[in-house]
């Protein structure tokens, strides 16, 4: 899909400034007399600074961008972030994208797991089976949550979906790497390496993931 929030999915789907400087340059020639002299310079005056006033205030709204609201993106890898649980029920995954970046959204039963996002170099390996995965992109990050499964307690999963491919602009695949032994781990795939915004969000609890374009 084309547009995502993070309650939605695709298929089942699921931080610049400018500046300006503006010259003003007027000039008058020809012959008068003091009189005339006296009477066009007030108005010529008047409209120079009116004029210049204008365009300094246009210049000043187009050059400030509204700051995004989500907050910035970061380059610096490993990613971490704490628990708020002992231990945390996934129960969804979602992908989508937006006008900028692409997003990823865990959804869990309630609470946050402790979470690492890192780099990634292939081979790619499922954890426990060490069974190679074939992941397509040309970058690649693995998200590792720990005390998070998808498995409930009573063993049933809570969704099967774990392999996604939608070809966003910069998520082209995204792919389980392994729910064992309360270790749920992820593998992104990109089309090239990028930025990455985290989010924690509540009501539900999800771990949302924006990926810059």
């Amino acid at each position: 899909m084309n547009s995502a929030h993070p309650n939605h999915h695709s298929g089942r789907l699921v931080p610049a400034v400018g500046a300006s400087a503006l010259i003003l340059l007027l000039a008058a020639c020809g012959r008068a007399g003091a009189g005339d002299a006296t009477t066009s310079a007030s108005p010529s005056a008047s409209a120079t600074t009116s004029a210049s006033e204008s365009a300094s205030a246009s210049a000043s709204t187009v050059a400030t961008p509204s700051p995004d609201p989500l907050g910035a993106f970061a380059c610096d890898f490993p990613v971490t972030g704490t628990a708020t649980v002992t231990r945390a029920q996934l129960v969804d995954v979602r992908v989508g994208t937006h006008a900028g970046y692409d997003r990823v959204v865990f959804e869990f039963e309630e609470g946050i797991p402790a979470f690492t996002l890192d780099r990634a170099t292939p081979p790619l390996v499922e954890d426990a089976s060490g069974r190679e995965l074939d992941v397509a992109g040309n970058a690649f990050w693995a998200l590792v949550m720990r005390e998070a499964s998808r498995v409930r307690m009573d063993g049933t999963p809570a969704f099967t979906d774990t392999d996604f491919t939608p070809n966003f602009p910069k998520l082209t695949e995204l792919v389980e790497g392994g729910d064992f032994e309360a270790v749920s781990t992820w593998y992104f795939g990109l089309d090239s390496d990028s930025c990455i915004r985290v989010l924690r969000l509540d009501d539900p609890s999800r771990l949302v993931f924006d990926i810059q374009h």
